[in-house]
């Protein structure tokens, strides 16, 4: 049929190869426009206005998620670490992926000129390519994301749910409790030494409904922790004098002998979980949670984060190459990070437990939610090579709404469980868990509760038998600090940022420059 009898008979005359291309390519943005353009209107506007409201549904679902919860993309979030969401979101980009190529395809059949030379026909068949991938290549990569997310959450959080935990209830996520506690475990092993030494042990304490938090930090090398009167471990290492090694040594004597040792031999980690309630109990909190990461594991979610900002005020040394971190503001990389938060040359384990508490407020204050969507296949990648937790899949979306509240809403204070507070070669207990009580909840303890070295003594100008003393002397003693009590030097405090000095927990706002 000849042009002159498609106008005859109603039908339009079909375009040049040129113009056929400019309505094909016009359906990538608006499908269903080149249908109109040849009159077949039923189709035409079934599929572009399926388009159109897709779009408009869409949108209004984005504004709902912002006015109703505040935080559209924390949503979101949420919804992308369950497997369900995320397989549901797959198959739809996957459905309406092949519809979309489907029109420019069927598009290019209605409009193409009939007739037209080979050489045309092949530029127009390449065009159709193109147009059909410039939709296939971003379904591609989100469906690769997709895939990759619900791999990695399989992976981290695709363990069992816990029999000693209550059902989960959205509504609830965390059972009316006043405060979530979480062990923040940061592992060290290497192919030259054997097993593995829990370095970085930290508790997170926060209150669910206003994002405080507090930070409370074990040295590793608390000695004589003491085990619950029923356990294997109490039998192997008896009171008083309990475990006869330090404390990131527990991590591995379980490791070792889980069958034996272990409070839960079926957990997925059990030398994680125990250290978690061992810890737990020596501190007095009920700990729900743990999270190990390798510290090398560590170093890579920096890297894939872009690195973190870091004021360094004085030199730090570290490694075996004579590395130094310069003082200014520094943009410090995975390797670097990783170093600042553990190195102990011209510093000691407490001066670096006070690096560490300032390295998780930099990345909790400057790690955006874009920036993860941004390297979200190198955080994956770190996250399911290095990082091990007991928290189920469906509690990640409540902590991703906790996350959001710490950093947004919530101070961070930490109280740190070394000297002067805490005598780690032979610590008073009873006294570390009033120390932690009083930091969690305000509440000040008994006077005889508190570590000798932590408990200020009040000074009326009298010595021991009531004598009086030289003014001179008291008020040259009153003046000096409690580190300087403590060292013997003239520093009025620690130079090691993030250093906590009294038994009161402080703001790491004021700790770390």
């Amino acid at each position: 049929m000849t042009a002159e009898d498609e106008q005859r008979d109603g039908a339009p005359a079909r375009p040049t190869t040129r113009r056929a291309l400019l309505w094909t390519a016009a359906s990538v943005p608006l499908p269903g426009v080149a249908h109109l353009r040849m009159r077949r209107r039923l189709a035409g506007w079934v599929i572009l206005g399926t388009y159109l409201l897709g779009l408009v549904a869409l949108g209004v679902w984005a504004i709902s998620l912002g006015v109703r919860d505040g935080d559209a993309l924390t949503v979101v979030a949420g919804m992308a670490v369950q497997s369900r969401w995320l397989l549901g979101a797959m198959a739809a980009v996957f459905v309406v992926t092949v519809l979309w190529m489907a029109v420019i395809v069927h598009s290019w059949v209605i409009t193409r000129p009939e007739g037209a030379a080979l050489g045309r026909r092949v530029v127009g068949g390449a065009v159709v390519l193109v147009l059909c991938l410039t939709v296939a290549v971003p379904s591609a990569l989100a469906l690769h994301g997709g895939y990759t997310a619900y791999t990695t959450i399989s992976n981290v959080f695709g363990g069992p749910e816990r029999p000693d935990m209550p059902p989960h209830d959205a509504a609830d996520p965390w059972n009316g409790a006043e405060r979530v506690n979480v062990m923040l475990i940061g592992s060290d092993s290497a192919d030259n030494r054997y097993g593995v030494r829990t370095d970085s042990m930290m508790v997170a304490s926060v209150d669910p409904s206003t994002g405080d938090t507090v930070l409370i930090g074990l040295p590793r090398n608390l000695e004589n922790a003491q085990f619950p009167e029923d356990s294997a471990l109490a039998e192997r290492y008896p009171a008083p004098y309990g475990f006869d090694g330090l404390l990131n040594d527990v991590y591995q004597a379980v490791a070792e002998e889980p069958g034996e040792l272990a409070f839960n031999p079926t957990a997925p980690d059990p030398a994680a979980d125990t250290l978690k309630q061992v810890i737990g109990y020596n501190i007095g909190l009920e700990i729900e949670y743990y999270a190990m990461v390798d510290m090398m594991g560590f170093r890579d979610l920096i890297d894939a984060v872009g690195g973190i900002e870091v004021l360094i005020e004085e030199p730090i040394p570290y490694g075996v190459h004579g590395g130094v971190l310069e003082p200014g503001l520094q943009r410090l990389d995975g390797h670097e990070a990783l170093w600042y938060g553990r190195s102990r040359v011209a510093s000691d384990d407490y001066g670096r437990m006070g690096r560490q508490g300032c390295l998780i407020k930099y990345v909790a204050d400057q790690v955006e939610p874009t920036t993860i969507l941004t390297s979200y296949r190198e955080l994956a990648g770190a996250t399911a090579r290095t990082l091990t937790t007991d928290i189920p899949q469906t509690k990640v979306p409540a902590f991703i709404e906790l996350a959001d509240r710490v950093t947004g809403e919530g101070s961070m204070e930490t109280l740190q469980l070394s000297p002067p507070q805490v005598n780690t070669g032979n610590p008073d207990w009873e006294a570390v868990r009033s120390l932690v009580t009083v930091a969690i909840t305000g509440e000040e303890p008994e006077g005889d509760e508190l570590p000798e070295d932590a408990s200020e003594e009040p000074s009326d100008g009298t010595g021991a038998e009531g004598t009086d003393t030289e003014p001179e002397a008291s008020e040259t003693e009153d003046d000096r600090t409690e580190w300087q009590e403590y060292t013997g030097l003239e520093e009025p405090e620690p130079a090691d940022p993030g250093r906590q000095v009294g038994s009161d927990p402080m703001d790491l706002n004021t700790l770390c420059p």
